[in-house]
């Protein structure tokens, strides 16, 4: 049985380094939420203080209704996933996945049928007698996965579980664990600082700076509409233009992008005279030939600084003044550009956000 998961107001200090900061966060049961920040962002730590791995300095952590914050980590009901497998090198297939259940004294017959049904579930169930070191990157995943799985924890903790495999298993593993999740319908929170990782497989994506909670949402709205800069960086590639606001009008305003094109964009609580950051995704980016910008709103004229093909779309550099717009355009029917190539680059009102 899946189970709800809450942190609340959970603070983590190592000394006078404060790690983790305000931490509020409820997951719902059978939600898969990914921890997404850079290194050093505080999310290992937060995953570990709901393992029970660290204890938090202050605040609470809730499984279910009931606090499991003093709780140590064997008495926790949570199944764990790290990077580097941890499987014991002398033991079998059968006998990895089995251990959480002999150490909890599980009668022989569970034992069997439980070990079964797990490597049923991750298709590893012809490999039961090998070792780890007679096994695939790949192969000694799944057998980490069994072993989390296979006492049907209250939640499920993966800690970067993608991080040593090659891009393509890494492809097949994404799959197969959003699989199992939904088979199993069950609580996962997953750390990754790929964001590609997160994008697929979340049901929503708390992203993490510096110790904070900075965004906390699904998929497309943390890539349509971030919160601030660092969440329009770090999610996707973006383009971030300094502006300044001229006029505000119901939620958008007129500005002025780069110091020296007229133009409209959605605001997000900025006011008259206000500088910002124009967010506009590459993709919401069009390219021209050079038509001479004029009174055109969100348009700029530009130099094509490099051109670089990438299979079904080209991805343009364009220096326009002082600064370089990232544009990524479908390849089908569409006119190239080469570099030194004189253009006009520009975007829609409702495709741009001012961010602080």
């Amino acid at each position: 049985m899946s189970t709800s998961l809450e942190m609340k107001n959970i603070q983590k200090f190592y000394g006078p380094l404060h790690v983790v900061k305000d931490f509020d966060l409820h997951i719902q049961p059978g939600e898969f939420v990914t921890f997404l920040g850079p290194s050093g962002s505080g999310k290992t730590t937060a995953l570990k203080m709901i393992a029970g791995f660290e204890t938090p300095t202050a605040g609470d952590i809730f499984l279910g209704k009931r606090s499991i914050v003093d709780l140590p980590a064997y008495e926790r009901g949570i199944g764990m996933v790290f990077q580097n497998y941890a499987l014991f090198p002398h033991m079998t297939v059968v006998e990895n996945v089995a251990f959480p259940l002999t150490v909890r004294k599980a009668p022989r017959p569970d034992i069997e049928q439980k070990v079964k049904r797990a490597l049923q579930l991750v298709k590893m169930e012809q490999y039961g007698g090998r070792y780890p070191n007679q096994l695939s990157g790949g192969q000694q995943q799944r057998i980490a996965l069994a072993r989390a799985i296979v006492f049907n924890p209250s939640i499920l903790l993966m800690d970067e579980p993608l991080g040593a495999l090659d891009r393509n298993l890494r492809e097949h593993m994404k799959i197969e664990i959003m699989r199992i999740q939904k088979e199993l319908n069950m609580t996962v929170v997953f750390v990754t600082h790929d964001q590609d990782e997160a994008l697929t497989m979340s049901d929503r994506i708390a992203v993490i700076n510096e110790g904070r909670l900075v965004q906390v949402d699904d998929s497309k709205t943390l890539y349509g509409k971030p919160n601030n800069r660092f969440v329009a960086s770090f999610i996707g590639e973006s383009n971030m233009i300094p502006c300044c606001i001229d006029r505000v009008e119901n939620g958008s305003g007129e500005v002025t992008v780069a110091g020296v094109a007229s133009g409209v964009a959605k605001l997000s609580g900025q006011a008259d005279g206000e500088n910002g950051w124009l967010f506009v995704r590459p993709e919401h980016v069009e390219i021209g030939p050079r038509s001479g910008a004029g009174d055109v709103p969100n348009a700029l004229d530009g130099i094509v600084e490099n051109a670089l093909f990438l299979g079904e779309m080209t991805r343009y550099l364009v220096r326009c003044g002082n600064e370089t717009i990232t544009v990524k355009r479908q390849n089908r029917g569409q006119p190239h550009f080469a570099g030194g190539t004189p253009v006009t680059v520009s975007w829609k009102a409702e495709d741009c956000t001012v961010l602080n």
